[in-house]
């Protein structure tokens, strides 16, 4: 993916103004709302916690809020009475998608991780299927006969969002939103949907991955640190 070192920043962007999901709402007077675990006042603005740990903030200014209120969670995907896949064949999927549609696999198990928390048999409310919640007509279309297979879910999954990837010129936002809610919302608001669930979605699959890049550079960090000092006399 030719871009995926301007993820980190798209995403710093987006979390100004989008969240995970959580069962509280704050509407701002921008017209943006923040999913939230819990609140705090701080002075002139408000800190708002977007996951159970503490670490994950929006600090927003005060006058900047129209109110607050309480909104259910989303569903989540239900999952298909069966066996579930061995996490070794599903990393194995991931890194063979990977490497054949070139797509980050960091990316490809974010998306995952927000899709089916990793559930090969799972199958959301609107009929959405697998790891990769592939619409029935999306996996055909995509030649994906079995898609509650790990591997030819991932293949057909990593191969649309290399398919989006392209279209909107390595644009991961883009990307992500026309994946949750399809190219033609994507176009029609031309760019990321006023949708609550896909502006979460976006900022959930962007996050995680951030994080991921984030360890594994100050992994790289240290290990670069730590061989310099070894070769000190």
């Amino acid at each position: 993916m030719k871009k995926s070192t301007n993820l980190a920043v798209l995403a710093l962007l987006l979390g100004l103004s989008l969240s995970a999901f959580a069962g509280d709402l704050a509407r701002l007077k921008n017209g943006f709302t923040l999913r939230y675990q819990h609140k705090e006042v701080r002075g002139a603005v408000i800190r708002l916690y977007l996951d159970a740990g503490d670490a994950n903030f929006v600090d927003v200014p005060s006058d900047q809020v129209a109110g607050f209120e309480h909104e259910d969670d989303p569903p989540p995907a239900e999952a298909a009475p069966a066996a579930t896949a061995d996490p070794g064949s599903i990393q194995q999927a991931i890194a063979d998608a990977s490497r054949q549609q070139q797509v980050d696999p960091d990316f490809i198990h974010s998306v995952i991780r927000a899709e089916s928390g990793y559930n090969p048999r799972a199958v959301s409310p609107k009929g959405a299927q697998g790891l990769m919640q592939l619409m029935p007509s999306t996996a055909a279309q995509l030649g994906v006969l079995h898609p509650f297979d790990p591997a030819a879910n991932v293949q057909g999954g990593t191969a649309y969002l290399r398919q989006l990837l392209q279209q909107y010129h390595g644009d991961p936002v883009k990307a992500l939103a026309a994946y949750n809610a399809g190219p033609e919302r994507v176009a029609r608001y031309r760019g990321l949907p006023p949708f609550p669930e896909t502006q979460a979605y976006v900022a959930r699959v962007l996050r995680d991955f951030n994080r991921k890049k984030a360890a594994q550079q100050k992994a790289a960090a240290k290990s670069t640190t730590s061989k310099a000092t070894e070769t000190k006399p």
